[in-house]
Protein backbone atom coordinates (compact mmCIF):
# COMPACT_ATOMS: atom_id res chain seq x y z
CA UNK A 1 0.00 0.00 0.00
CA UNK A 2 2.89 2.35 0.81
CA UNK A 3 4.41 1.80 -2.65
CA UNK A 4 1.05 2.51 -4.30
CA UNK A 5 0.60 5.75 -2.38
CA UNK A 6 4.14 6.90 -3.20
CA UNK A 7 3.56 6.09 -6.87
CA UNK A 8 0.31 8.08 -6.86
CA UNK A 9 2.03 11.01 -5.23
CA UNK A 10 4.72 10.93 -7.93
CA UNK A 11 2.15 10.76 -10.75
CA UNK A 12 0.10 13.58 -9.31
CA UNK A 13 3.07 15.89 -8.91
CA UNK A 14 3.72 15.49 -12.64
CA UNK A 15 0.26 16.91 -13.44
CA UNK A 16 0.29 20.69 -14.09
CA UNK A 17 -0.89 22.45 -10.93
CA UNK A 18 -3.19 24.86 -12.77
CA UNK A 19 -5.00 21.95 -14.49
CA UNK A 20 -5.31 20.09 -11.17
CA UNK A 21 -6.66 23.20 -9.45
CA UNK A 22 -9.22 23.68 -12.22
CA UNK A 23 -10.43 20.07 -11.91
CA UNK A 24 -10.58 20.25 -8.10
CA UNK A 25 -12.74 23.39 -8.22
CA UNK A 26 -15.34 21.38 -10.13
CA UNK A 27 -15.55 18.47 -7.67
CA UNK A 28 -18.78 18.55 -5.65
CA UNK A 29 -19.59 16.79 -2.40
CA UNK A 30 -20.65 13.22 -3.17
CA UNK A 31 -23.05 10.57 -1.92
CA UNK A 32 -21.49 7.19 -2.68
CA UNK A 33 -23.32 3.87 -2.83
CA UNK A 34 -21.24 0.72 -2.86
CA UNK A 35 -21.76 -3.00 -3.19
CA UNK A 36 -19.03 -5.58 -2.94
CA UNK A 37 -17.53 -8.77 -1.62
CA UNK A 38 -16.32 -8.97 1.99
CA UNK A 39 -13.34 -11.09 3.13
CA UNK A 40 -12.10 -11.75 -0.40
CA UNK A 41 -8.56 -12.90 0.44
CA UNK A 42 -8.83 -15.09 3.55
CA UNK A 43 -12.28 -16.25 2.43
CA UNK A 44 -13.08 -17.50 5.94
CA UNK A 45 -16.38 -15.61 6.20
CA UNK A 46 -17.26 -14.26 2.75
CA UNK A 47 -20.33 -12.01 2.62
CA UNK A 48 -21.94 -9.32 0.50
CA UNK A 49 -20.94 -5.79 1.51
CA UNK A 50 -23.13 -2.68 1.19
CA UNK A 51 -21.95 0.90 1.76
CA UNK A 52 -23.34 4.41 2.00
CA UNK A 53 -20.82 7.26 2.25
CA UNK A 54 -20.79 11.05 2.24
CA UNK A 55 -17.64 12.66 0.80
CA UNK A 56 -17.29 16.38 1.43
CA UNK A 57 -15.65 18.46 -1.31
CA UNK A 58 -13.76 20.85 0.98
CA UNK A 59 -11.00 20.05 3.39
CA UNK A 60 -7.55 20.92 4.59
CA UNK A 61 -4.89 21.01 1.86
CA UNK A 62 -5.54 17.81 -0.14
CA UNK A 63 -7.38 15.96 2.65
CA UNK A 64 -11.19 15.98 2.59
CA UNK A 65 -13.50 14.36 5.16
CA UNK A 66 -15.76 11.36 4.56
CA UNK A 67 -18.18 9.45 6.74
CA UNK A 68 -19.86 6.17 6.02
CA UNK A 69 -21.85 3.15 7.06
CA UNK A 70 -21.09 -0.40 5.94
CA UNK A 71 -23.33 -3.46 6.44
CA UNK A 72 -22.66 -7.05 5.40
CA UNK A 73 -25.11 -9.81 4.53
CA UNK A 74 -23.88 -11.61 7.69
CA UNK A 75 -25.07 -8.76 9.91
CA UNK A 76 -21.76 -6.99 10.53
CA UNK A 77 -22.01 -3.19 10.81
CA UNK A 78 -19.20 -0.62 10.57
CA UNK A 79 -19.61 3.14 10.95
CA UNK A 80 -16.56 5.30 10.30
CA UNK A 81 -15.16 8.75 9.61
CA UNK A 82 -11.91 9.68 7.94
CA UNK A 83 -10.08 11.58 5.25
CA UNK A 84 -9.61 11.01 1.53
CA UNK A 85 -7.84 12.71 -1.36
CA UNK A 86 -8.71 12.86 -5.04
CA UNK A 87 -5.88 12.62 -7.56
CA UNK A 88 -7.02 13.33 -11.10
CA UNK A 89 -5.30 11.57 -13.96
CA UNK A 90 -6.71 13.75 -16.71
CA UNK A 91 -10.35 14.83 -16.68
CA UNK A 92 -11.97 11.41 -16.33
CA UNK A 93 -9.88 9.14 -14.08
CA UNK A 94 -9.82 9.83 -10.33
CA UNK A 95 -7.66 7.87 -7.87
CA UNK A 96 -8.82 8.27 -4.27
CA UNK A 97 -6.86 6.85 -1.34
CA UNK A 98 -8.61 7.13 2.02
CA UNK A 99 -8.16 6.28 5.67
CA UNK A 100 -10.67 6.20 8.50
CA UNK A 101 -11.51 4.83 11.92
CA UNK A 102 -14.78 3.65 13.33
CA UNK A 103 -16.84 1.25 15.39
CA UNK A 104 -17.43 -2.34 14.26
CA UNK A 105 -20.03 -4.89 15.37
CA UNK A 106 -19.63 -8.39 13.92
CA UNK A 107 -23.31 -9.38 14.15
CA UNK A 108 -23.27 -12.92 12.78
CA UNK A 109 -20.25 -12.15 10.62
CA UNK A 110 -16.48 -12.07 10.89
CA UNK A 111 -15.01 -11.29 14.33
CA UNK A 112 -12.26 -8.71 13.69
CA UNK A 113 -11.07 -8.71 17.32
CA UNK A 114 -12.05 -5.19 18.40
CA UNK A 115 -14.84 -2.64 18.36
CA UNK A 116 -12.38 -0.05 17.02
CA UNK A 117 -11.35 -0.80 13.44
CA UNK A 118 -9.39 1.18 10.86
CA UNK A 119 -10.10 1.24 7.13
CA UNK A 120 -7.55 1.98 4.43
CA UNK A 121 -8.82 2.06 0.86
CA UNK A 122 -7.74 2.78 -2.68
CA UNK A 123 -10.41 3.60 -5.27
CA UNK A 124 -10.05 4.17 -9.00
CA UNK A 125 -13.07 5.80 -10.65
CA UNK A 126 -14.26 7.09 -13.99
CA UNK A 127 -15.74 10.59 -13.68
CA UNK A 128 -18.65 11.30 -16.00
CA UNK A 129 -19.43 14.70 -17.52
CA UNK A 130 -22.16 15.28 -14.91
CA UNK A 131 -19.43 14.73 -12.21
CA UNK A 132 -20.88 11.42 -11.00
CA UNK A 133 -18.37 8.58 -10.74
CA UNK A 134 -18.23 4.83 -11.22
CA UNK A 135 -15.33 3.20 -9.44
CA UNK A 136 -13.84 0.10 -7.94
CA UNK A 137 -12.07 0.04 -4.58
CA UNK A 138 -9.97 -2.33 -2.52
CA UNK A 139 -10.09 -1.75 1.22
CA UNK A 140 -8.63 -3.33 4.33
CA UNK A 141 -10.27 -3.36 7.78
CA UNK A 142 -8.01 -3.99 10.75
CA UNK A 143 -7.71 -3.05 14.41
CA UNK A 144 -3.96 -2.36 13.98
CA UNK A 145 -3.12 -4.73 16.82
CA UNK A 146 -5.08 -2.93 19.55
CA UNK A 147 -7.40 -5.93 20.04
CA UNK A 148 -6.75 -9.41 21.41
CA UNK A 149 -6.79 -10.69 17.83
CA UNK A 150 -6.26 -8.89 14.54
CA UNK A 151 -7.36 -11.06 11.61
CA UNK A 152 -8.22 -8.09 9.37
CA UNK A 153 -10.16 -8.45 6.16
CA UNK A 154 -10.16 -7.18 2.59
CA UNK A 155 -13.16 -5.95 0.67
CA UNK A 156 -13.60 -5.17 -3.02
CA UNK A 157 -16.35 -2.63 -3.72
CA UNK A 158 -17.98 -1.13 -6.78
CA UNK A 159 -19.05 2.47 -6.07
CA UNK A 160 -21.43 4.83 -7.79
CA UNK A 161 -20.96 8.37 -6.49
CA UNK A 162 -23.43 11.18 -7.20
CA UNK A 163 -23.05 14.91 -6.60
CA UNK A 164 -25.15 15.87 -3.57
CA UNK A 165 -26.66 18.88 -5.33
CA UNK A 166 -28.00 16.67 -8.15
CA UNK A 167 -29.83 14.46 -5.63
CA UNK A 168 -31.63 17.29 -3.82
CA UNK A 169 -32.71 19.40 -6.81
Amino acid sequence: MRAILLGLLFICTMQPLSAAAQILKQDPSLISLGVGAYDIIQNSDRAADFRLEYRHNEGLWIFKPWTGLEVTSDGAVYGAIGFYSDFHLGERIVVSPSFGAGAYHDGGGLDLGSVVEFRSQLEVAYRFENLSRLGVALSHLSNAGIGDRNPGTEIVTVYYSMPVDSIFR
